[in-house]
């Protein structure tokens, strides 16, 4: 069984392990692993991916309601930390996205349907809200991959007690506007004409594969390649938590590879922002099997250590072609997870035991942190530690006080 095949399941209740009242975990028959599904309409909303878990009206009084002072409060704060480094400049790109607010749909010479100045080829995925498309731009000739949503639908799906899809989507917009890492998918456009329905962002277009696509057993994918898109992960989430952000749903779907072996981290809809170090989340993250333990329990939890898990739960992927903990049921999966104990081949490498066993460590506090990782003996391997990458905020920063410094000296001198 394919680490990236899509598992459907009962609803059927279990004692052992039950979500808090408020939290996105909802037991519905939503697949465990992301599926697929094709549309007819360019724009078409996809209403049977998952990883946000959504819940009924009667199922949320069953399980009790969240404070709702504190739930809003939690989304307008991560909304006003957002727009707070955007409007003080605290991004982390050299040339900001492009924001369109008009659309023109069309046809070109050969009848293929067009937005502005994008040529629609074919759909090459979902994600969580909506379709991915390929187009090419009729302006630079490029591929670019454009994720479409319609705003009425993403404003009536519910999410969590007090957000909606279009929380989400807008939220995975105003981060990834602040954004730009060499293992992270670039966000080029946004798209949103307030005349219409009609909702964009176009993506570049990583013209490769998933982490995962090839991998089975008994093999997976091998060691050397499994070390390098390691690092390439680790690079990225260190950026990102880095700049104060959870991604929320590492898993091999939303890892792509370039055509020359780069890993990009994508798709940002459940990606959470926090000031400081302060991390602490109550949602619980995106896709079921790639959920930490103390996720499944109905408490707050670490959301840089709830990547971390999730990253160890992609590793075992990458290397035996299937996950660890999967049960019958979404219950029986949380079981799993929090109950069962790691358990490893015999004959693996002792240094990948041992980093396996480090991420997947059932306890967040005694987790390996993504630094620990960094300087892991199987993650360095043959090919050396992971690049140091200098980002953009970080070099404007420099820059700032190289001219202070100048400045500094020249008022020295002068005196």
């Amino acid at each position: 069984m394919g680490c990236c095949s899509c598992f459907g399941f009962t609803r059927r209740r279990k004692p052992l392990v039950r979500p808090a009242p408020g939290f996105n975990n909802c037991l519905s028959q939503e697949p465990l692993l992301d599926g697929d599904t094709e549309y007819e309409d360019d724009c078409s909303y996809n209403e049977d991916v998952t990883s946000t878990g959504n819940c009924d009206e009667s199922e949320e009084q069953s399980m009790g309601h969240c404070d709702e002072s504190e739930a809003q409060s939690r989304a307008k704060r991560s909304e006003e930390i957002l727009r707070s480094r955007l409007e003080n400049g605290l991004i982390c790109r050299q040339f900001p996205v492009k924001e369109t607010h008009k659309l023109v749909r069309s046809e070109d010479d050969n009848g293929n349907k067009m937005i502005n100045e994008y040529v629609r080829e074919c759909k090459i995925g979902s994600g969580s809200y909506g379709k991915v498309v390929l187009y090419r731009s009729s302006v630079d000739g490029k591929h670019y991959a454009i994720k479409a949503f319609h705003k009425s639908h993403l404003l009536k799906q519910r999410v969590a007690p007090f957000e909606t899809a279009m929380t989400d989507v807008f939220r995975e917009v105003l981060i990834m506007k602040m954004l730009d890492h060499p293992n992270i998918v670039n966000l080029i456009e946004v798209i949103n004409d307030p005349e219409t329905d009609r909702f964009y962002m176009v993506l570049e277009y990583v013209e490769g594969k998933w982490v995962c696509e090839g991998s089975g057993p008994p093999g997976g994918l091998g060691e050397n390649t499994v070390r390098k898109y390691l690092q390439d992960i680790v690079s990225g989430l260190k950026y990102l938590h880095a700049h104060n952000i959870i991604h929320g749903d590492i898993k091999p779907d939303n890892l792509l590879v370039t055509g020359n072996g780069t890993v990009k981290i994508g798709d940002f809809s459940v990606s959470q922002v926090f000031e400081d170090d302060n991390d602490e989340l109550r949602r619980s993250p995106g896709t079921p099997v790639f959920t930490a333990p103390e996720c499944c329990l109905g408490v707050t939890y670490r959301g840089r250590a709830a990547d971390t898990w999730a990253v160890g739960i992609t590793l075992y992927c990458m290397i035996l072609g299937q996950i660890p903990f999967l049960g019958e049921t979404l219950q029986d999966t949380y079981d799993k997870i929090v109950n069962n104990p790691l358990v490893l081949p015999d004959d693996m490498n002792p240094q990948l035991k041992n980093l396996l066993g480090g991420l997947l460590c059932k306890d967040p506090a005694e987790r390996l942190t993504l630094d620990a990782v960094a300087e892991h003996s199987w993650v360095i391997g043959d090919i050396g530690p992971i690049p140091q990458y200098l980002c953009w905020c970080k070099r404007k920063r420099l820059q700032e006080e190289t001219d202070e410094s100048k400045d500094d000296d020249s008022g020295i001198t002068n005196t």
